[in-house]
């Protein structure tokens, strides 16, 4: 235990897990963006864990570059068996099975996109693998939903979301 959070390293990877409550972050500013959320939440209750909770749907400008194209954001929040790294990779399987693209190392319009935000207390900064998802704080995409979920509290010691 870290000062009420855990910290990522590989005994806490590999150990049995069980069940932890995570939020994540859902966004699409292609197509039927709603049916494309709600298309994922299915595959995330298949795949990943039983979702406990969802926020409403937030329309949103692009962030980090230009596109014509709003987006529309939710979160949720999932009870999981599935370990942090697992859950990325289902993450990535579900983002794939619905045609994300990633033709830039940058920002671009997408049809889904799905981030960790939470999970549980852990605190992990890997290269592949960053929780609490390290720009949530900056996002009202995401803030917003995170208090209609009641999620706001920050694993990390002495960490204020500006909420």
């Amino acid at each position: 235990l870290y000062q009420g959070g855990f910290r990522c390293n590989d005994e806490f990877l590999f150990m049995e897990v069980k069940i932890v409550k995570m939020v994540l972050s859902l966004g699409s500013n292609l197509g039927d963006r709603i049916h494309y959320i709600q298309t994922a939440y299915n595959y995330i209750s298949e795949e990943i864990g039983t979702i406990e909770k969802k926020s409403s749907f937030h329309a949103n400008d692009p962030q980090g570059f230009e596109s014509k194209n709003e987006f529309i954001n939710s979160c949720i929040k999932v009870s999981t068996k599935l370990r942090p790294k697992e859950v990325l990779v289902r993450i990535q399987a579900i983002e794939e099975k619905m045609g994300r693209l990633k033709t830039k190392s940058s920002y671009e319009d997408r049809v889904i996109d799905i981030d960790i935000i939470f999970y549980g207390k852990l605190i992990c900064n890997e290269p592949v693998l960053k929780i609490p998802h390290p720009r949530y704080h900056e996002r009202n995409f995401v803030l917003l939903p995170l208090k209609e979920l009641g999620e706001t509290k920050d694993p990390r010691p002495g960490f204020i979301t500006n909420n």
